[in-house]
C-alpha cells in the first residue's frame, strides 16, 4: 500500500499553517492510515488532525489546527492508495482491448472500482463488488454510482463480459438501490448481440427490477481498427434508427409509469439515424451529459445563451471531495495547471477554424452557418489513428490534427477543444505545441466557442438555431 503523499497546498489553508509541504509523505490521519482519498478527507474533516509524516527520511509529528469541516488544504498524489480494483471482465467490446501498442501505461489499465465511479463517474459492473462495499457505500454514503448494466438477462449479461459473475452481480445493483444509493446505468448496445429484442428485454427488466435507477444510457458500439473481435461490427443506420424509436417508446413507458423518463439514447445515435435531437427538457438535468448523453442541446444552448453556466468537462466529478486530484478523463485540460501552451499568434480578427471530430462537424456546421459569417469555418478531423467507426472530438489525437492542420493557411486562429486532452497531451502522447500552427484550446462547451468567436468579430448574433445543433467535443465515448 503506497503512502498519500502532499502535491499542492493551498495558499492561506490550515495545511500551510500547519507547515505541511508539497513531498511530505503522510504516514497516517488522526492515528489512521487511510486506503483511499475518501477516507482522508473523512479523516481530515475532524478538528485538530494529528498528522504523522515523512519529510526527508525523518518522520514527524504535526497537529493541524483547524475546526471541524474546515478544509485540510492538501492535495494527494492519488485519488488510492491501496491498490486499484482492477477488472476482471473480458468483454469484447472494451475500448481498451482495441488500443494500439506504445500508448501511455495507464491507458490499459481496466479498473472495476466503485471507488472510482463515486470520484470520477467510471462505470464499475460490481462483478467484484463485496459485502463489505455494500456497508461501505452505504455508511459513508458513496453516491452516485455508475454501473455498467449492458443486459438484465443473466446469460446475455454473462456472455457480454465473458465473466460468469455477471450473470448474477447485478443483485448488487438491487441491494444499492434498495439502501438509497442513486445509480446510474449504461447499455453499450452491440449489433446482433444485446440490441433488438434484447435491448427491449433490458428496458423492461429495468422497469421491473430497477425502477429506482436514476437514469440509463444508451451508448454505441466503438469499435477501432485494432479490434480483433470477429463478430464485433458498426450500428447500420436501420439499426441506429430502431434503437431511436425503441428508447423514445420507453421513454413514453417511464414517464407514464414513473414520472420520469429514465433512459436517454446518445447523441452518436441522433446522428447515425439521421434524426433531431430531443428538446432540451427531455434530458431532465443532462445527468449523463459526460457520457455523450444531450451534448449537442447543451452546447447549443450554451451557445446561444439560454444556460447561466456550462455543462462542459469537469475537472472533477466531485471536486468537494478535498484532496482528491483529477485523474483521467477528468484530469486537467488545458492552461498552467495542465502545462498546455495556448498560443495566441494570429490577430483577432483573423478568419478562425474550429477543429472538431466528424462527429461534432456534422451538427457544429449548421450553427456556425447561423452566424452568418464567412470568416469562420469547421475543420473536421477524420481520425485515422484509431480508425474504425471513431468519430467522436475527445478521442483526437495530436497526429491526425497535425496531418489537418499542415494542408490548413497560416496566419488563421484555429480553435482545439480541451476535451481531447489530458493534462496537457493527446492521447498518442503530442501536445498542442507539437503543432504546426498555434491553436487557441477552449474549454469543451459552447460559451466558451462563443465567446472565442465573439473576439475581434463585433456583436455575437446568431440566427434561429437549425434542425441539428452544435457538438463541438461530440462526446468521448468510443
Amino acid at each position: 500500500m503506497a503512502l498519500p503523499r502532499i502535491v499542492a497546498v493551498a495558499p492561506g489553508s490550515a495545511a500551510v499553517r500547519a507547515g505541511l509541504c508539497p513531498g511530505d509523505e503522510i504516514l497516517s490521519l488522526g492515528g489512521q492510515v487511510p486506503r483511499d482519498v475518501i477516507e482522508w478527507q473523512l479523516l481530515a474533516d475532524e478538528a485538530d488532525v494529528e498528522v504523522e509524516l515523512r519529510r526527508g527520511g525523518l518522520e514527524r509529528s504535526v497537529t493541524v489546527a483547524k475546526g471541524a469541516g474546515e478544509p485540510l488544504g492538501a492535495e494527494v498524489h492519488s485519488a488510492l492508495f491501496d491498490q486499484v480494483r482492477t477488472c476482471d471482465n473480458h468483454c469484447e467490446f472494451c475500448f481498451i482491448h482495441q488500443l494500439p501498442p506504445g500508448m501511455r501505461p495507464s491507458l490499459y489499465q481496466k479498473d472495476d472500482d466503485y471507488r472510482l465511479s463515486f470520484l470520477y463517474g467510471n462505470f464499475t459492473t460490481l462483478t467484484r463488488f463485496t459485502e463489505a462495499d455494500l456497508e461501505r457505500v452505504v455508511s459513508e454514503g458513496l453516491s452516485p454510482l455508475n454501473v455498467s448494466i449492458h443486459a438484465t438477462d443473466p446469460e446475455v449479461r454473462a456472455g457480454m463480459l465473458r465473466n460468469r459473475r455477471g450473470a448474477s452481480s447485478l443483485r448488487w445493483l438491487r441491494a444499492l438501490l434498495d439502501h438509497g444509493v442513486a445509480v446510474h446505468g449504461q447499455v453499450v448496445v452491440c449489433p446482433d448481440v444485446n440490441d433488438g429484442e434484447v435491448l427491449a428485454d433490458t428496458l423492461v427488466g429495468v422497469l421491473d427490477e430497477y425502477p429506482e435507477l436514476s437514469s440509463l444510457c444508451v451508448v454505441p458500439l466503438g469499435i477501432s481498427r485494432f479490434s480483433t473481435e470477429e463478430r464485433l461490427r458498426p450500428h447500420t443506420r436501420a439499426e441506429a434508427e430502431a434503437v431511436v424509436d425503441l428508447v423514445h417508446d420507453w421513454q413514453g413507458e417511464f414517464l407514464r409509469l414513473l414520472g420520469r423518463r429514465v433512459v436517454h439514447a446518445a447523441d452518436e445515435y441522433y446522428l447515425l439515424a439521421d434524426r433531431q435531437f430531443p428538446d432540451a427538457e427531455v434530458y431532465e438535468g443532462f445527468a449523463m451529459h459526460e457520457d455523450g448523453i444531450g451534448m449537442a442541446r447543451a452546447f447549443e444552448a450554451e451557445f446561444l445563451g439560454h444556460r447561466g453556466e456550462a455543462t462542459g468537462v469537469r475537472a472533477g466529478f466531485f471536486a468537494w471531495v478535498d484532496g482528491a486530484p483529477a485523474e483521467g478523463y477528468r484530469a486537467a485540460r488545458s492552461g498552467p495547471s495542465a502545462g498546455t501552451p495556448v498560443r495566441l499568434r494570429a490577430r483577432p480578427s483573423a478568419p478562425v477554424g474550429v477543429l472538431t471530430g466528424t462527429y461534432g462537424a456534422q451538427v457544429l456546421a449548421p450553427l456556425v452557418a447561423s452566424l452568418g459569417r464567412s470568416d469562420v469555418r469547421v475543420i473536421p478531423v477524420d481520425n485515422r489513428f484509431f480508425g474504425g467507426n471513431i468519430g467522436v472530438s475527445g478521442l483526437m489525437v495530436g497526429g491526425d490534427v497535425a496531418r489537418v492542420l499542415a494542408a490548413e493557411p497560416p496566419g488563421h486562429r484555429y480553435l482545439l477543444p480541451d476535451v481531447c486532452l489530458s493534462n496537457g497531451r493527446f492521447l498518442d502522447g503530442t501536445a498542442p505545441g507539437d503543432l504546426p500552427r498555434a491553436v487557441e484550446v477552449l474549454p469543451t462547451d459552447g460559451m466558451a466557442l462563443r465567446r472565442a468567436l465573439s473576439a475581434g468579430a463585433g456583436p455575437f448574433s446568431p440566427t434561429s438555431p437549425h434542425r441539428r445543433v452544435a457538438a463541438f467535443s461530440g462526446g468521448a465515448s468510443g
